[in-house]
């Protein structure tokens, strides 16, 4: 788990970007004992991710969160075909 502060030094989102994914419910958040907000490691890969696609193709973080969704989508239904495949044989 990580705080704000180290969250956006591992992405390299900027901070209105961040709010804008928190507003959209795109990254996860958590809330430790002392009511501090912290956010999952997991999703750095997702927002790197993302930020990559926003800055290559000069897209609003909407429409990056949407590419990065369906290539997600995308690999889960590759591997569903594969496991398909590999039982068929």
């Amino acid at each position: 788990m990580l705080s704000e502060a180290e969250f956006l030094l591992e992405t390299g989102i900027d901070q209105d970007a961040f709010q804008d994914i928190i507003a959209l419910g795109w990254v996860e958040t958590h809330t430790d004992a002392d009511n501090m907000t912290l956010y999952s490691d997991t999703d750095i890969y997702r927002v790197r991710k993302l930020v990559r696609i926003c800055s290559d193709f000069e897209l609003p973080i909407v429409g990056g969160t949407i590419i990065v969704d369906l290539l997600e989508r995308i690999a889960v239904l590759e591997d569903t075909v594969a496991t398909l495949k590999a039982q068929l044989q």
